[in-house]
């Protein structure tokens, strides 16, 4: 239990004040003092064990009338800090001291009569103000308290969940009838600031089909840090798998692991943990997924505690991934042949999706001839150009296009394109496909 100071407003004296002190479990970071005696540096304290042995006077110099030569009575507790060599640890401190985004600022808060005669109809009010919002947490204006004897007082409890940094302000007001039946307003203020407890840094790798996200949780408080729970909340069309190293094979194999899971520790004043988390999209959703061009991947949701299991919880902004460029249409690859031969056709199965939310078409599929690589080695085997129907919005089609190559080798299809003949409209070309053409 802490204690805060407030600041009050409002003229003249008032018989009524406020005591807040904020409730949390304690902390123990107290370095204890090496405890010693000069004679033990300069003499010894064997000395004094030999009765013929004459004390030194010059070395208590400045000690009291009560001094033991024989320093018998070093343990004996002549102030409260001899018990443990503990410097003020039992004193409360005149600050909230350091509170935490995320953590529940619980506060005792004690209205004291302070005057020789009774005070009535008290209305209390308790209020946490931020830069962004005032949150109130007591009102008894329905129910005041009827009143407060000389010398009395009226006590309760306040709970915040802390969702925001910086400065916030405690706001206590009272409004009573004094003795003398005079209606007193009394407002006092309580600050404190709130703190980051905690950093979280995260990078984005696509690999094909899967997204890896990768979170760096670093401590900023002066206290270790206990991850109850680091969860990735997916966004809609992903799914989320924690990927971890391999453990001890003790560990695989124990039935325990699963059932009770220790929390993670990450140490005091800048200590780190990594996660990486696996995303993937079912194929039925992934067309969707790139017509929206939504690069929202999802958010994480902590849980910790600290040394003496003071709890905290926060909830991360959204976490974006590489900026998906949204197009209409896409053209890929479903299937080559594995034996191509010189000179003889041969066909390709290409699919075309519409990623739009209207239909599409109808389509002519060509060959550009605006190729970069001199004489063309791969063309179309028959018409030049190939008709499709309309595609409805979201949907796909499946065709085929006759080719034969020219020159054996390692060649390479290019210029594949595809043209909206409604729209009038071309759309980028297929990349370039590489394949192995045979001479038998």
């Amino acid at each position: 239990m802490s204690q805060g100071q407030g600041q009050g407003q409002g003229g003249g004296s008032h018989s009524l004040a406020f005591r807040v002190m904020r409730l949390c479990r304690p902390s123990f970071n107290v370095d204890p003092p090496l405890r010693l005696d000069l004679t033990d540096i300069f003499v010894g304290e064997d000395l004094f064990d030999d009765p013929s042995a004459a004390p030194a006077p010059s070395l208590y110099a400045g000690a009291n009338d009560n001094s033991d030569p024989n320093y018998r009575d070093r343990f004996l507790l002549h102030h409260f800090s001899d018990a443990m060599g503990l410097s003020g640890l039992l004193v409360l401190p005149q600050s909230f001291g350091a509170i935490y985004l995320g953590e529940t600022f619980c506060s005792y808060i004690s209205i004291n009569n302070s005057s020789n005669f009774e005070v009535r109809e008290v209305i209390i009010k308790a209020e946490i103000q931020t830069e962004r919002q005032r949150i109130l947490l007591l009102d008894t204006s329905k129910s005041p308290v009827e009143s407060i004897r000389a010398g009395g007082r009226y006590d309760f409890i306040v709970e915040h969940d802390v969702k925001e940094l910086g400065p916030h302000t405690l706001v206590c007001t009272a409004l009573y009838n004094d003795g003398d039946g005079e209606r007193k307003y009394l407002p006092q203020f309580f600050k404190f600031i709130v703190a980051n407890p905690l950093s979280v840094r995260t990078k984005v790798r696509v690999i094909k089909e899967t997204t890896f996200l990768e979170a760096c949780i670093e401590n900023h408080t002066k206290s270790n840090l206990f991850m109850d729970q680091v969860d990735f909340e997916p966004a809609q069309h992903y799914s989320a798998t924690v990927l971890k190293g391999d453990g001890h094979h003790s560990e695989k194999d124990s039935p325990t692991r699963e059932t009770f899971k220790p929390p993670i520790l990450i140490r005091s004043g800048g200590g780190i943990y990594n996660y990486l988390y696996q995303l993937t999209t079912p194929s039925d959703a992934l067309a969707q997924t790139k017509a929206e061009g939504s690069n929202v991947l999802g958010k994480l949701q902590i849980t910790w505690r600290t040394n003496l299991g003071e709890p905290g919880r926060l909830q991360t902004q959204q976490i974006l991934g590489t900026p998906a460029t949204k197009k209409e249409i896409e053209l890929q690859v479903v299937e080559v042949p594995s034996i191509i031969n010189l000179q003889e056709p041969f066909r390709i199965k290409l699919n075309l999706t519409n990623q739009t939310d209207k239909e599409l078409g109808p389509f002519e599929v060509s060959l550009s001839q605006n190729g970069s690589y001199g004489e063309r080695v791969v063309t179309i085997s028959g018409l030049q150009s190939m008709v499709l129907s309309p595609i409805q919005a979201l949907g796909s089609t499946d065709f085929h296009l006759n080719l034969i190559a020219t020159k054996p080798g390692i060649q390479r299809i290019s210029g594949i394109t595809v043209f909206d003949t409604r729209e009038m409209k071309s759309y980028e070309p297929l990349p370039d496909l590489e394949i192995f053409v045979d001479t038998d």
